[in-house]
């Protein structure tokens, strides 16, 4: 089945493509790797926050680590033009905006880590960066970047 096809039967739709807010590009291409810049986890212009688990439970920046990575995918989208044309999604680097003593990051990122794998199968098992950061830009909850080859 194909990424496109998977990501319909779960019910989920991508977003327009985010616009960057510094100076940077959401991708840059580099012979068949993309290169994503780390991407928030918006969702209808409406960032999730907090600092994990004082301000959000790690349960929902699990949630959030999927809309970040459903936001990556629009930008895939936007580059190549179909999530099909994805041979494998090498990388995945989350950061989570964490207390000092919360030290479950993992288990928030893999919110991003499963959803490629419900969509990808094989091609979406990828090498992984999973860390705790003191802040994240506008107090996102999580920042998702990805390393991905495409046709």
């Amino acid at each position: 089945m194909s990424a496109e096809s998977r990501l319909q039967e779960l019910g989920l739709t991508l977003p327009e493509g985010p616009t960057p807010v510094a100076s940077y590009v959401n991708c840059v291409r580099s012979g068949n790797l993309l290169f994503l810049s780390g991407g928030l986890p918006a969702r209808d212009g409406q960032l999730i926050t907090g600092k994990v688990p004082d301000t959000i439970s790690p349960e929902e920046a699990n949630e959030a680590a999927r809309l970040s990575i459903l936001n990556r995918l629009a930008v895939i989208r936007q580059e190549v033009g179909s999530l099909d044309k994805v041979r494998r999604i090498v990388n995945l680097q989350g950061f989570v905006n964490s207390a000092p003593d919360f030290f479950d990051h993992p288990k928030v990122i893999n919110g991003a880590s499963d959803l490629l794998l419900q969509i990808f199968g094989e091609a979406g098992k990828h090498s992984r960066l999973a860390l705790g950061a003191a802040a994240l830009p506008l107090n996102a909850a999580v920042e998702i970047s990805l390393i991905v080859e495409v046709e």
